[in-house]
């Protein structure tokens, strides 16, 4: 069939189907070509790829992986596209659809079963409302990949990429950044989807580090402590992380931390890089160690 990328096929295959969008899935079609293109140029995306697509929709964006990629796992949470896709995709041999919820799928055990633990490339025209539980998701799993291309809303690709002192800049920015380098591959304005979102959205790849860039001795206390600092982003971090329930260290223990790395007991967490907030989960640490 004539690729879905054409906006009138899409038009014409909803219709056929008589397919209503849901809200609750923030289901959003693609339908421009040259985005689609320059989603596949990014994920570098080769015929040595086993690649994991999350909300295919209608399959616009699983046919071009399909045309470059090993094989395609599709995973679809709305079971009223299932039939379509297996419309869609039928000339694709290299295509799995799974109709499931991606927040509660074994991503891990998918990807030893089918593709032997290699790592994989995620591909993705996200839902908004739950891009950072799926991404995040991916990164704390530990699940072996390349990189992650996904378009995502602009202003959450913005916050992915940017440093300390903005007003973007929060605990997102910082899980990110401690997982993979981010860079923003395209804009996206919202005539590029059927139904048009309200929002600009961006296309963002993640290239997941081997290594990640700071050493830290705990890493679950390091995200605890980011946690603490942004979630009342207004008090300084001594009274963030002495205020929160998910942390045990008191203001006059993390004031502490903060004079041993030579800072002030006044600075919030936005001015501090992911370097620093290693240090400073090391430093409290050392003084009360905590799992």
């Amino acid at each position: 069939m004539e690729k879905l990328s054409n906006p009138q096929v899409t038009i014409e295959t909803i219709k056929k189907h008589g397919f209503d969008f849901q809200k609750k899935f923030g289901q959003n079609f693609l339908i421009d070509a040259r985005v689609l293109e320059k989603i596949m140029d990014a994920a570098e995306i080769t015929k040595e790829d086993c690649v994991l697509e999350i909300g295919p929709g209608i399959g616009t964006m699983t046919q071009y992986l399909a045309e470059r990629a090993k094989k395609v796992i599709a995973v679809e949470i709305d079971s009223n596209l299932i039939p379509i896709l297996q419309e869609t995709l039928a000339d694709y041999d290299n295509v799995q659809v799974i109709n499931e919820d991606i927040l509660k799928l074994d991503i891990e055990t998918l990807v030893k079963t089918e593709n032997g633990g290699n790592p994989i490339k995620v591909v993705a025209n996200l839902p908004y409302y739950i891009t950072t539980p799926i991404i995040m998701g991916l990164f704390e799993q530990h699940v072996p990949l390349d990189n992650i291309t996904v378009m995502v809303q602009k202003e959450v690709a913005d916050r992915m990429q940017v440093g300390p002192g903005t007003k973007e800049y929060g605990a997102l920015s910082l899980a990110v950044q401690y997982y993979a380098k981010p860079y923003i591959v395209a804009n996206v304005p919202p005539n590029c989807f059927i139904p048009r979102p309200n929002v600009a959205s961006a296309v963002i790849r993640l290239t997941r580090y081997t290594e990640p860039p700071v050493q830290v001795r705990n890493e679950k206390l390091m995200f605890q402590l980011i946690r603490a600092s942004f979630n009342q982003r207004r008090k300084t971090l001594v009274n963030g992380i002495g205020n929160s329930s998910e942390t045990p260290y008191s203001k006059e223990q993390t004031a502490k931390a903060l004079e041993a790395m030579g800072l002030s007991i006044t600075v919030r967490g936005e001015a501090l890089t992911l370097e620093e907030f290693a240090r400073l989960s090391d430093e409290l640490e050392a003084q009360n160690p905590f799992s």
